[in-house]
Formats: C-alpha cells, structure tokens, sequence
C-alpha cells in the first residue's frame, strides 16, 4: 500500500500535491530548501525570480486554485505580495503547515524497490514509496552567447537578478528577449534610464491586459470555449488588436514572423507606448560586442552601459537521474512525462508544475495533482485500472497537449499547454482512475 509521499519544493505546486495528496489520505511531507511557502513569489527571498513591480500576467480567476479564491477586493492581475499572501493564507486555512520540513535540501532520491530512498543535505537517506518533484523550471538561468560578451567592461545580469529600477538609472540600457520579463524589464527602462535598446530574435504578437474593458485571457477564454475554429479565433483576435493597440510593425515594432498563437502569449499594455514615443528602440538579435559597443544583425551599432539578459530558464532536476523522466539532461531536449506528469520509467514518479501555459498556472497545478492523487488510489484499491494507465502512460508519453496548435520551435515552448486541452486531458484520467 501507497502510505508516504515525499514532495519536493512548498511553491504553488508543491502546496496543491501536498494538500490534495493529504486530503486523499497520504501521508505526504514538503521538503522546502527555504524559509517560507510560495517559491518563485517570495520576493527577495534566495529562490525567487520576480522584481519589485511583478504582477500576474493572468487574470485573478485563471490564476487562483479552485478551491481557495482570491479575495474579491483583490485587483484582476494581483501584485507577487498578494501572491506571497496568498500561498501563506491557502497553507493555513488546508493545514498544511506542520507537514512543510523548511530548511530541507534534497540533495538526492533514488529509486529503493517500488519506493524511493530520499536524502536531505546533511541526513541519512528516508524512505517513501512515492516520490512528487516541484521544484520548478524557472530559476536556472539561460544564459546566451555571443562574441566579445566576457570582455564587456559594463554590467551584465540575468533577469533572474533584476530586482527593480534602481540598477537601470542613468544607464544606457540594452535588455535581451521579448518574452513577458523581458518586455517588462524594458518598459521600466523607458521610465528610468538614459536610453533603451530592446534587442528580439523575431517580431511578435502582443496583447493588452485589457480588451473591451476586460482582461484579455477572459476574452480568450470564452473565444476558447465557443469552439471556434482556430482560423476563425485567429481572425476575430487580429480584427481586436487592430482596433485596439494595431498592428506591431506600425508602432515601430518588427512584423511578426509567424501566426498568432504560435508563440506564448505576450501581454504588455505599455510595450508599444514607450515604442511609439521613442523611449525604446526595438533592435535585432546581437552579433557580437566589442569593448561597450553591441553590434547588431543589422550592422547597427549601440553604446551600452548595462545588458539585462531576459533569455528564459532551463529545466534542471539536479538531485535525480534524468533518466527517471526518460530524459537525456539536455536543454535542447525535454523530458517524455505523460501529461507533463507521468513518468514512463517508475510508476511511484511525478512531476507537479512543469507546464508553460496559455493562462494561469494554480488551476492547473491543482488538477495535475487531484490526477496524481487519483492514480496512487487506484494503485492501491483497483490496480487492474492502474495498470491500464500505465500502459497509456508509456504509449503516449510523447502527447502535447496543445490543442492542434503549433508551437515556434524553443526551449521557452518544451512544457507549453493549452489551458482547456490540457484541463480536459486531466479531467479524463481522473475519471478513469476514479477521484481520489
């Protein structure tokens, strides 16, 4: 019988499998390396990636668990200190608390018969027979290269270091990347530096927070549901921006080079303002840096003081064998996880929070682990029916669960999910399994 699970990380998905597995009838325990819950949104704290000014980029009920919503004072795209309250508030009200070892670093877990042997920094290896890794994929920095970079006399910081607008003053600023931090982090260049060079691989699609008044994942969502085709959705949704902030290439962005939805969704209301006025200059990919000059695909030239890198993060699992998740470690290459969960490899492995979304993420989360729940009851009470999930588990590892869609070959797309795809998929191994 399935009694103990260890839980690796207290962030929003370590939190959601430790209260759904406790609610199942687990005995499951968090092991957290830091001092509190929450993960990424404990700003300032030694493993969180957010700045001073990080605000959701869903909207409050596509972000929220389900079963725990946000206080209805709270505004639509709640600020990382309501966040951080948030998670304080859901481990309070489930309990959950007193089974969150803090200051606790797994520094490995093997497999130990159908169970596994994990060893915290400083401890003798434990026993559990059921193993849930949530240590997230945004921390480890991917960090690009580019002749003559070493040599550069400025500053250069990941994103995962900014932390707010201070180190921009009296800069002359170049920021790397156009996903949502990099958009960001420019944005509030245009407000505090000198002057803004904001360097992207390719044009892309951005979308308001607001559209007709409310947030644009709504409107979304509701496209979604209607189960539009998507050349329709796609037509209705270009029709909006037009009307609404138009076309990137006429606020002096670069055109995109692909069809919308084809990347993840970019959403910034003030990206094309600061373009339009002038405060940032969209530029091409970097060819190279010589001394504090950047030389750009173009042949333009930038004096620069300060290069903030917001080039993404790379999936890293440093106390467990790649292998486990039917995975070579590469960064180039993702693991093979049915349902982005499921190991094919060992049947007591889960991974809770390795998902890149189309809107917010705890909704997901939450069912992800409802899933993992379910599966370890039927393990135990109908294990005809769990062996039949496994076989799918190992047939159709590779599945994406992006709803038809095409995806801009990155590693920022490896775990990217369509929200309503990917809820329906969940819902169908639950019932399979039988809820938990």
């Amino acid at each position: 019988m399935t009694k103990t699970v260890c839980v690796i990380g207290a962030g929003s998905s370590g939190l959601a499998a430790l209260k759904n597995l406790r609610q199942a009838g687990f005995d499951a325990v968090v092991y957290e390396q830091h001092d509190e819950v929450g993960g990424n949104w404990c700003f300032g704290g030694p493993g969180s990636r957010v700045y001073a000014s990080t605000h959701t980029i869903s909207s409050k009920p596509f972000t929220q668990y389900p079963d725990f919503p946000m206080p209805d004072e709270w505004p639509d795209y709640p600020h990382h200190s309501q966040l951080r309250e948030y998670f304080q508030r859901y481990a309070e009200h489930f309990r959950l608390l007193d089974h969150v070892h803090f200051g606790h670093e797994v520094a490995g877990a093997e497999p130990e018969g159908d169970g596994w042997a994990v060893t915290v920094r400083g401890e003798q290896p434990k026993h559990f027979d059921a193993l849930v890794v949530a240590n997230g994929h945004n921390w480890h920095p991917k960090m690009p290269e580019y002749p003559g970079l070493a040599e550069f006399p400025g500053r250069v910081l990941h994103s995962a270091e900014y932390k707010g607008p201070d180190v921009l003053r009296g800069q002359r600023v170049l920021v790397v990347g156009a996903g949502n931090t990099g958009c960001d982090i420019a944005v509030e260049a245009a407000q505090h530096a000198d002057s803004v060079w904001h360097s992207t691989r390719r044009g892309y699609w951005y979308v308001p927070k607001y559209i007709l008044g409310k947030p644009s994942d709504q409107i979304a969502d509701a496209l979604i549901g209607l189960r539009m085709p998507k050349p329709l959705r796609r037509m209705l949704t270009k029709l909006t921006l037009l009307t609404t902030v138009g076309l990137p290439q006429r606020a002096g962005l670069p055109r995109p080079d692909h069809a919308l939805f084809e990347t993840h969704p970019i959403v910034n209301s003030l990206l094309t303002y600061y373009v339009g006025h002038g405060d940032i200059k969209p530029v091409p990919d970097v060819e190279r840096f010589e001394g504090s000059t950047v030389v750009l695909t173009d042949g333009q030239r930038a004096e620069v003081d300060l290069v903030v890198l917001a080039t993404g993060y790379l999936l890293r699992v440093p106390f467990l064998d790649p292998a486990l998740l039917a995975w070579d470690g590469d960064a180039n290459t993702k693991p093979k996880l049915y349902q982005h969960v499921f190991s094919p490899v060992h049947e007591t492995l889960f991974v809770a929070g390795l998902i890149q979304p189309d809107s917010g993420q705890f909704t997901l989360t939450h069912w992800q682990t409802k899933a993992i729940a379910s599966y370890l009851r039927a393990r135990d009470r109908a294990p005809a029916r769990a062996a039949a999930f496994r076989r799918t588990v190992a047939e159709r590892a590779d599945r994406r669960w992006t709803g038809g869609q095409d995806y801009v070959k990155s590693t920022r797309h490896h775990f990217e999910v369509a929200h309503q795809d990917y809820l329906r998929g969940l819902q169908r191994t639950v019932d399979t399994l039988g809820a938990a």
